[in-house]
């Protein structure tokens, strides 16, 4: 039996180092998560099958009735909520499960020292270094990442306000918190007996999240999430150790680990470091829509009916989607327009920023919904070398990734952030609601540019239009 355990164990583990390779490409996604989640059913047929050999002969129904219980709410929870989950929500969503995953670790920590029958003081009388010093990470890592993902979720989803809540002496009382729960740890694994000390861990790990996040603004979310992300895995790796399980050990450290790789992916794209991230407070949503420093001039508005005539002799556009074209679900409309343009003999191409969006990977998950080629995706890298050679740029909803005060303006507080040169197309047409700003709250300069034109409306609606003055085109 503990052949084929560790076996199952071992598959498992391949499953996601596999799968966890093919997320990494856009057209390879799909496989990689089918392939991870096949990894996860493999590791709850071991977990099924350790149970059994811990118990032999004395398997019963009463042994696993939890877990089944557990599984059978899970799936009527979780199978709704991905079939029902809204796009724009996708970011919440992940939020949400990033806690989840910690707070599952904080119980487990929790169920090593509480579930024996023999009681806690006899537990700690044997109790190593090692499991001890895990169970206290598993909880306190697992804790932040909970709560921390909690206001996550509550900034995405407009629960609070997304602007970030600051305080004098702010960082110090953080760092005097994030001490005495150090400081608690020490304590803990010197002398387990003290339970007081697992209690104030615990609570004090759950202020930690609130306090990590709460000061960071709603534009600084998709690096929050993929933190969170990764601390999340490294809760799971911690309760691993705890509980002794070399699958939990090996998938948390691959979560925690790309993770990390990812929210350094993410701060590069934006220009920042992960302490500026963190302790700034910068990134406000519904903040100042101050003006460059420049002289704006005078935005132009132009119909999707006369922007047909720009677009039917267009040789190459591009596609920059942003958060704009989540809210207004314009994806497929955005697909099918874009289809009628190469049967136009318009080379088509999707430029994609790493941070459009409020997740990592938000644009890329919307175009493949709506069945948009993989090779048509371009990244930011390899589209600005050659922008100034497309016809037309349409920026659907996206704001501050397409900013040029991050190439031009060094009072902007987003200078440096590398950005997409949508300004640098022959023609840039601008699909918004309204003249706000960007999630960065600060007024971008690309409205007014003589090159752009601002076209006014729910993108989708824009879209459907331009669709029809195509299909009417070819009609007549």
């Amino acid at each position: 039996m503990s052949l084929l355990i560790t076996f199952i164990y071992l598959v498992a583990g391949i499953c996601f180092i596999m799968g966890l390779k093919l997320l990494g490409k856009t057209h390879t996604a799909r496989k990689g998560n089918l392939i991870s989640a096949f990894g996860m059913f493999l590791a709850v047929v071991g977990t099924f099958l350790k149970i059994m050999q811990a118990h032999g002969t004395e398997m019963s129904f009463g042994n696993i009735q939890y877990i089944l219980i557990g599984m059978v709410i899970g799936t009527i929870i979780g199978i709704p909520a991905a079939k029902l989950v809204k796009m724009t929500a996708m970011p919440e969503m992940v939020a949400l499960f990033n806690g989840f995953g910690g707070i599952a670790s904080l119980l487990v920590g929790w169920s090593e020292v509480y579930s024996h029958s023999d009681g806690v003081a006899a537990w700690a009388s044997h109790a190593d270094g090692l499991t001890l010093t895990t169970i206290y990470l598993a909880v306190l890592i697992g804790g932040v990442t909970f709560t921390g993902s909690l206001i996550a979720y509550a900034k995405l989803a407009e629960k609070i306000s997304s602007k970030p809540f600051l305080y004098t002496g702010q960082n110090l009382v953080n760092g005097i918190v994030l001490l005495a729960a150090v400081a608690g740890a020490i304590i803990f694994v010197m002398d387990p007996g003290n339970q007081w000390v697992f209690w104030i861990g615990t609570v004090l790990a759950l202020v930690i999240g609130v306090a990590v996040v709460i000061p960071i603004g709603g534009a600084d979310m998709p690096v929050v999430i993929s933190l969170m992300n990764s601390y999340s895995g490294l809760a799971a790796c911690a309760a691993g150790f705890a509980v002794n399980n070399t699958l939990l050990i090996t998938t948390g450290a691959l979560v925690g680990a790309s993770g990390i790789v990812l929210t350094n992916i993410m701060c590069k794209a934006m220009n920042r470091s992960l302490a500026n991230v963190l302790f700034s407070g910068f990134g406000a949503a519904g903040g100042s829509t101050q003006s460059s420093s420049k002289e704006q001039g005078e935005a132009k508005p132009m119909s999707p009916e006369d922007a047909y005539y720009i677009l039917e002799n267009a040789q190459s556009v591009v596609f920059i989607p942003g958060y704009g074209m989540a809210v207004a679900q314009a994806q497929h409309a955005v697909k099918e327009f874009a289809d009628l343009l190469e049967r136009n003999g318009c080379e088509v191409k999707y430029a994609v920023h790493p941070v459009a969006g409020r997740m990592p990977g938000h644009m890329n998950v919307l175009l493949a919904e709506a069945n948009v080629p993989y090779d048509q995706l371009v990244e930011m890298e390899d589209i600005n070398p050659v922008m100034d050679q497309q016809d037309v740029a349409i920026v659907i909803g996206a704001n501050d990734v397409v900013n040029p005060d991050a190439r031009e303006d060094e009072n902007s507080t987003i200078y440096g952030m590398p950005i997409i040169n949508a300004d640098y197309a022959r023609t840039v047409f601008i699909l918004k609601r309204s003249m706000a700003s960007g999630f960065a709250g600060i007024q971008n300069p690309l409205f007014f540019k003589d090159n752009s034109y601002m076209i006014f409306g729910d993108a989708k609606k824009t879209m459907e239009a331009l669709i029809a003055e195509f299909k009417e085109a070819i009609a007549a």
